[in-house]
């Protein structure tokens, strides 16, 4: 995944949660059910593992090789 779709792709996530919780908050949904937690949780953790990713992405790629380097030539 390029650095630029992760982006986007954390970028709407944040906005879909931004814009769900505001939702959840005013009252505005007539078909809302109390969110629960887990989907909260869930939702935080999803979007917290994306921006580690885009912001890893380059060094957790060198360590993988390094591994796989030293594993193929002891």
């Amino acid at each position: 995944m390029h650095t630029n779709s992760a982006s986007r792709l954390l970028l709407f996530l944040g906005t879909a949660l931004t814009l769900r919780l505001n939702q959840a908050l005013r009252g505005d949904d007539r078909e809302r059910g109390d969110v629960p937690g887990w989907v909260m949780i869930t939702l935080m953790s999803a979007t917290l593992v994306a921006f580690i990713l885009v912001m890893a992405q380059e060094y957790l790629g060198a360590m993988f090789e390094a591994a796989m380097a030293k594993v193929n030539n002891p």
